[in-house]
């Protein structure tokens, strides 16, 4: 009997990458998604931001409460790397403690730590340990390696989609933003070489999967780390010409590092969408100084009209309410530029004052109070401009990647914009086929893929939709 595992991944799409090789790792173990039996606990927990790491110990605490005797709850991730000895003196429940540089040597940090795998077999149900020598009496398993970076060698299991797959561009970054804690534990920028992007595409394409997001701390700075300033360039050129991917997509562009020249390539490209996600952070010029961001409210408005300028073009951000010092008429200034709605999808965090950061150290603190009147005044913008765009696109005819039933109701299939990021951008609800793919349907529904879909209702900000015809 194989052993059960059951793995939560929290934060961020490159923790999922990150926990995708785990489970590539434990491939002898069968994944459960009941964790009251599974015989290993794995969290890949996110540590960036107070929110995350108050969500990551409550999972923690959690899953020790569900857990079965005798069944081992690992911890790893950022909030592991950040939190080592803190989470070891706190949480005794937790058996096994690793960072962010260990994902792939994930089964043999277990058989050190005296759990052996094969031993499931011979007695099932109860995870089977050997006794502990006293190097093996700390929890904390942690390598002096470099920041782990999954690359095409690593075997990885998806299990959130049949057709799309994130594939990581680089680790660690080279900015020096004040609120950001990512550089003191991520280290510097250290980019994969495109050959292994490319081979790790051909692998991925002959496993069924058409559609990639490529995800980075910094995407836009990707190969400075070896002296090249025009590496993303490089690699959406290679694309095309590799010819393999479908469709793609490339997350978190960096205002310094973005150039005209690199738009023009992402418009130029028939793979690459021109889907344009560059976090900003904030507009006021002497918030982006405090924040170190090192660009002005100048730049960032000429790189988002180019964008804008694009065909078909998406775009979304990421802004910080109350980082020390945001004044009242600097917010105001982010209000008015909000209220330009340039952006297809925009996402709000209230500031977290984190350790090991600049802006933890700053005068000027907006008090709680204000921050949530802030995010509260915004979010009433955002949603009011959501329920417009919604409006707006009813009737367009979209091509759409449609693979499952959605989970607001069996009785729709859940659809997707090939321009969208995968679970942050939206949903088209299926609830009519045409009569030629009714045909289709087959015990399993619909077969996965891209299809032509018009949207035919827009209820707020639910989008209802046909589908028309596979693509």
């Amino acid at each position: 009997m194989r052993p059960l595992l059951h793995l939560i991944s929290l934060g961020c799409t490159k923790n999922l990458v990150d926990s995708e090789v785990m489970l590539g790792r434990l491939s002898a173990c069968e994944i459960s998604d009941d964790i009251a039996r599974a015989d290993v606990i794995i969290i890949n927990t996110c540590g960036f931001i107070q929110a995350a790491k108050q969500e990551s110990i409550q999972t923690i605490l959690e899953a020790a409460n569900a857990r079965k005797k005798g069944a081992l709850l690992v911890v790893s991730g950022c909030l592991s790397e950040r939190y080592a000895t803190e989470l070891e003196q706190e949480i005794p429940e937790i058996d096994l403690i690793i960072g962010v540089r260990d994902y792939a040597k994930i089964d043999t940090l277990l058989e050190q730590k005296g759990f052996s795998f094969p031993r499931f077999f011979a007695a099932p149900n109860t995870f089977a340990t050997s006794p502990k020598s006293a190097a093996q009496a700390s929890r904390i398993a942690s390598s002096k390696d470099k920041v782990f970076l999954a690359d095409e060698t690593h075997k990885r299991v998806i299990a959130n989609s049949r057709l799309h797959a994130y594939i990581k561009l680089s680790e660690g970054c080279n900015q020096l933003c004040s609120f950001c804690a990512i550089p003191s534990f991520k280290g510097k920028l250290q980019s994969r070489p495109i050959a292994s992007i490319l081979r790790e595409v051909e692998n991925l394409a002959k496993q069924g999967f058409v559609d990639f997001s490529f995800i980075a701390q910094d995407s836009s700075s990707y190969l400075r780390d070896q002296g090249q300033t025009d590496g993303l360039i490089q690699l959406i050129k290679a694309l095309d010409t590799q010819n393999i991917a479908q469709n793609a997509r490339i997350h978190y562009l960096y205002p310094t590092t973005t150039s005209p020249k690199l738009i023009e390539a992402m418009i130029s490209s028939p793979i690459v969408q021109n889907y344009f996600d560059m976090p900003l952070q904030h507009i006021a010029d002497d918030m982006l100084k405090r924040m170190r961001r090192n660009h002005t409210s100048t730049q960032a408005r000429e790189l988002l009209r180019l964008m804008k300028e694009a065909p078909n073009a998406f775009l979304r951000s990421t802004f910080i309410i109350g980082h020390p010092g945001e004044s009242e008429g600097e917010f105001a200034q982010l209000q008015e530029f909000l209220e330009e709605g340039v952006f297809d999808c925009v996402n709000l965090f209230a500031f977290s004052s984190e350790e090991g950061t600049l802006a933890h150290t700053m005068s000027g603190i907006v008090p709680t109070k204000t921050t949530n009147a802030r995010l509260k005044i915004l979010q009433k913008l955002l949603a009011k401009q959501a329920k417009e765009r919604a409006k707006a696109l009813q009737g367009a005819r979209v091509q759409a990647f449609i693979e499952s039933k959605s989970a607001v109701s069996e009785y729709f299939y859940s659809a997707r914009d090939h321009r969208w990021g995968l679970e942050i951008d939206g949903e088209i609800l299926i609830n009519e086929l045409d009569p030629s793919l009714e045909a289709q349907v087959d015990s399993s529904g619909l077969a996965p893929g891209l299809y032509e879909v018009q949207i035919t209702q827009a209820k707020d900000t639910m989008l209802l939709g046909s589908a028309l015809r596979k693509l």
